[in-house]
């Protein structure tokens, strides 16, 4: 499985608009992400009480790994993971419409969380500080096959197959010579 496509969106250079008035606070692409792991792993412990998993939980946490060599951020869970499928309908279609004017409107008079909140662009905050994002990710269906997303932050993105073996997502960034702050340590621990 190999495939190229183009993100959906309904604006032009959607990227610099989000950088430039969503994300005055570049902490927030971790806690973004770390919530979205959360929400994951709540998920299939949900599907589990309902009989609707009925595989092994495991470990349903989420672990954080910071690699200053590589000169990446993972974001690691186990919760109901993503196919293909699931990640071009989550991540590439991007619910835009009116959000421009919307900040445009709003950007000095509220919480950039709740801006981001209403139009489902919490991943897309990971692009404040990374020039690449990988997700590879094993949906919790039955016979689900691993994939692997990458993008470089423009609309062009690819979904290959991906190398998880169990349950889950990892979200791997690239991060930006401008923000090799986020690779120390207590950096992130202070975010977390």
């Amino acid at each position: 499985m190999q495939e190229k496509g183009t993100i959906s969106i309904h604006t032009e250079n959607i990227f610099p608009i989000i950088k430039k008035f969503l994300y005055s606070d570049h902490e927030i692409f971790l806690r973004e992400l770390v919530s979205n792991a959360v929400d994951a792993t709540q998920k299939i412990k949900r599907l589990a009480s309902l009989g609707e998993y009925t595989g092994d939980l495991g470990e349903t946490r989420v672990e954080v790994e910071v690699n200053k060599k590589k000169k990446t951020i993972t974001v690691k869970d186990a919760g109901i993971g993503m196919t293909a499928e699931e990640i071009k309908k989550y991540i590439n279609q991007i619910a835009f419409s009116g959000a421009t004017e919307f900040v445009e409107k709003f950007k000095d008079a509220g919480d950039a969380k709740e801006i981001i909140g209403k139009f489902g662009l919490g991943f897309y905050s990971a692009f404040m500080v990374a020039g690449k994002v990988e997700i590879d990710s094993l949906s919790y269906q039955e016979g689900a096959e691993p994939a692997k997303w990458i993008c470089d932050g423009s609309t062009e993105f690819e979904i290959k197959e991906g190398k998880r073996k169990t349950r889950g997502t990892t979200i791997t960034l690239h991060i930006n010579e401008d923000s090799e702050e986020f690779l120390e340590d207590s950096r992130v621990q202070g975010i977390l």
